[in-house]
């Protein structure tokens, strides 16, 4: 087992592995389809049916799904036993984030339920504070929201104006501010509010819905997501027991941007799954729907669009895995060292970033041919596809906008000074040498640019296309290592059960 220092510099982009270190969906075991099986079912049976009623801003059928989806077990996927959890490894998680990907907009107030909004507790709250929230969070007695950005502060999150100051009692924190944008607002039991003690001592709270002062804005009109509730939060001198701080003062900072890592990994999960549902709805259109006496999937530019996407959403998918198996790797490792996996969420920064830009991106292409393929009919309403049309554009903005992942993995390189240095330790043998040796090629020239970006610029946040061109290249090699390194363990797998048969 690898030691700590692993996870503290985001060594996955530099070190010795073999195929079997690396997690993929061929890998899954009895009980990840067994929860994938599960997943599919709620979402099958009990989302799909109710969405359309959801989306025309009634939000009760949609708490009764959270509510049914604790009943099923998952909402408590990623949180132990001891609260009512399945105690379930990352990779299950990742499944059902998966799967929800299908549901149209249930994603985001399923995330904001078991992501989010309760992992920030479940992290970095105290024994008190699990035992008062956790429960009802996995049961879907009790609904989370986060409550981050605000009309001054969306991507410069730590310029928030939302300030708290210690009652004259010491008993309280009063709280002050507006929050913008925020998920699960209309029918959230309590917030993850982030504000400033005193000016500037960055700290996160856990706020009740029913504290006197707590107003809620009017839903917001939104070009997509329908099936989900965005609304401001006002603060008025509210007053929260100083028992409800999550975390230590001025350290608010931490529990945000570690929290988000986990909800970009999430959302690249959700676009597996939304990628997914965008191809087959395309499958289905073009081989029922005929032109000049012949269904469109006769069509060779029908069939290399298909193509198109398959590739992209293998590529998603070896990504979103391997590093769900990263994950669990660390979970793993933290359980058995009594570690708190808190502690090692930003060895994780470089890897979620990377998941994230590179699947929301691949989704936003997939669901717009899809949408060409259909057509004229894909613009109607009636159809699904345009659905999703408005409902994938929102994910490169979510949990921080595609252009600042970009410089999260360009920076984090530069302050850890990584290098893309990966040796397979297993030889190479399925056919990909030359492909491999590409790619090789590949992250030698990205080394170079790293390099060179390290030794040209004193300020090198203060270019950041050069930065982004730099976190281009490192998605490139992580997309592409993670797919062929698939690839090379599933034609190991066929030789040996070739071998069996034989």
């Amino acid at each position: 087992m690898q030691n700590l220092e692993k996870y503290k510099g985001s060594d996955s982009l530099n070190e010795h592995f073999g195929f079997d270190d690396i997690f993929t969906v061929e890998d899954f075991t009895a009980e990840h389809k067994k929860v994938a099986k599960t997943a599919e079912a709620f979402v099958t049976e009990d989302v799909i049916p109710v969405m359309p009623e959801v989306e025309k801003q009634n939000f009760e059928p949609l708490k009764q799904l959270l509510k049914k989806a604790g009943e099923r077990g998952l909402l408590g996927v990623d949180l132990p036993k001891q609260f009512g959890g399945g105690n379930f490894d990352k990779i299950h998680s990742v499944i059902i984030m998966e799967q929800m990907g299908w549901s149209r907009s249930f994603p985001v107030p399923f995330g904001g339920q078991t992501g989010i909004g309760s992992l920030p507790i479940l992290y970095y709250g105290s024994k008190q504070q699990k035992n008062a929230y956790l429960p009802d969070v996995i049961a879907g007695n009790k609904i989370g929201a986060y409550a981050l950005t605000e009309p001054e502060a969306g991507t410069d999150a730590l310029g928030i104006k939302t300030h708290a100051v210690l009652s004259s009692d010491q008993r309280y924190y009063i709280i002050n501010g507006e929050k913008q944008w925020i998920g699960n607002a209309n029918f959230a039991d309590f917030f993850i509010v982030y504000t400033k003690i005193n000016g500037d001592q960055f700290t996160a709270f856990i706020v009740d819905r029913n504290t006197e002062g707590i107003a809620i804005g009017q839903e917001e009109q939104k070009m997509g997501l329908l099936g989900s509730s965005t609304a401001s939060v006002f603060l008025k001198d509210v007053h929260v027991p100083v028992e409800n701080v999550l975390g230590d003062i001025g350290k608010g900072h931490k529990i945000a941007f570690n929290i988000l890592n986990i909800g970009r990994h999430k959302i690249s999960a959700s676009s597996l799954g939304a990628s997914k549902k965008a191809m087959n709805l395309a499958v289905r259109h073009v081989t029922s729907r005929k032109q000049f006496k012949r269904p469109l999937s006769d069509f060779t530019l029908i069939k290399q669009k298909i193509a198109d996407m398959a590739v992209k959403i293998f590529a998603i998918e070896s990504t979103v895995y391997r590093t769900a198996g990263e994950m669990a790797k660390g979970a793993f490792y933290c359980e058995k060292n009594d570690t708190e996996f808190a502690e090692i969420l930003k060895a994780f920064a470089i890897d979620c970033s990377v998941n994230k830009v590179f699947a929301t991106e691949a989704l936003d292409e997939i669901v717009d041919e899809s949408m060409q393929m259909h057509g004229g009919y894909g613009y109607m309403r009636e159809y699904e596809i345009e659905t999703m049309y408005r409902d994938a554009r929102i994910n490169r903005i979510f949990e921080g906008t595609n252009e600042i992942n970009r410089i999260v993995i360009a920076n984090s390189i530069l302050k850890e000074e990584i290098s893309l240095e990966h040796k397979l330790m297993d030889q190479c043998s399925g056919g990909l040498e030359q492909e491999w040796a590409q790619l090789d090629l590949l992250r030698e020239g990205t080394n170079d640019f790293i390099q060179f970006v390290r030794e040209t610029y004193e300020e090198p946040n203060e270019e950041q296309e050069v930065l982004a061109s730099m976190a281009e290249f490192v998605i490139d090699v992580y997309i592409l290592e993670s797919a062929m390194i698939r690839v090379e363990k599933m034609m190991i797998m066929i030789r040996q059960k070739t071998r069996i048969v034989i």
